[in-house]
């Protein structure tokens, strides 16, 4: 026979694995501890597996069969929440949950503006959202975690929808004092012999890269880091010069010293800005409002926060 359980006992058990306690599972889907115990254990006999390892200290962690079960049960429930949206589109009702992810890089600019901005727009609509480099969107996209993703055309694998949106070419960053600024055409042959602050994220590194390999050139690289906050920084103190696909209204450091962004001349492939999602025969109605939503505000005024 097999096993019987329910949706709830899976929203359970999904919880506790992401919340990595009982207690902190019971707040966030506001039930009682006692509930979540008896259903997760309810769950266990019924399938004959265990799913966790009770540990006092330190809460539960998944064993490795739960790992497999806590990724199947995701997927279910993703699957119901579709049939959800299905209902809603039948009476036109433009609510509920929508999980929205944001390349880390235009998180700043653009992931809060565009949130508020939507909710606004569709008040009944609850958003929650996450950030990642593009190998991390994509993989969230894959495990049903996020609906769609802010990011750029960045290596998308079949089984992705990609929607292109603006073109965005490569921006050089130098410091105010940087004697670059002073000429008026910068191109990549004159930035071969300075130090560069390389932006080292999966998949965005190789693009910056590719723009000198493209002309058979190599940078001088001085550091490699992940934070575009570190990334200006270094540049506006004089350690190098920086390249990024987005410019900002106000160009300063963190520390409060300024930055000068200046276009590269020449033809230089640009990173498409847009929106990725899985490829399926049926979107939900709130998904394709947030998808129209970004291209209005893109095709309206640009991006927020960018120059």
């Amino acid at each position: 026979m097999a096993p019987r359980f329910s949706l709830r006992q899976l929203e359970y058990m999904v919880a506790v694995a992401e919340c990595g306690s009982v207690l902190s599972a019971s707040k966030e889907v506001n039930v009682s501890s006692s509930a979540i115990s008896a259903a997760i254990s309810q769950l266990e006999g019924e399938l004959g597996v265990q799913l966790f390892v009770r540990q006092h200290a330190q809460g539960l962690n998944l064993t490795s069969v739960g790992e497999q079960f806590f990724n199947e049960a995701k997927k279910i429930l993703h699957s119901v929440a579709l049939l959800g949206d299905l209902a809603n589109d039948a009476v036109q009702s433009m609510r509920g949950p929508i999980s929205i992810g944001c390349f880390v890089t235009l998180a700043p600019l653009v992931a809060a503006s565009v949130r508020r901005s939507f909710t606004e727009e569709f008040p009944h609509v609850s958003i929650t959202m996450r950030e990642g480099n593009q190998v991390e969107l994509l993989a969230m996209l894959a495990r049903a975690e996020i609906d769609i993703a802010i990011t750029y055309d960045l290596d998308i694998p079949t089984g992705y929808d990609f929607e292109g949106m603006i073109d965005l070419p490569p921006q050089l960053i130098l410091a105010e004092d940087d004697p670059l600024v002073t000429k008026t055409k910068i191109d990549i042959q004159d930035l071969v012999d300075k130090p560069m602050i390389l932006l080292d994220l999966p998949l965005s590194s190789a693009y910056f890269l590719s723009l000198f390999q493209e002309l058979g050139l190599r940078p001088k690289i001085f550091e490699r880091v992940s934070n575009l906050s570190s990334l200006r920084s270094l540049v506006a103190n004089g350690f190098g010069y920086g390249l990024l696909n987005i410019s900002t209204k106000k160009n300063l450091a963190p520390d409060g010293k300024r930055l000068v962004f200046r276009q590269l001349v020449g033809k230089h492939r640009p990173m498409v800005f847009g929106v990725a999602r899985m490829k399926s025969e049926y979107s939900s109605r709130i998904v394709n409002a947030f998808a129209d939503h970004i291209r209005k505000r893109v095709n309206g005024n640009g991006l927020p926060g960018m120059s």
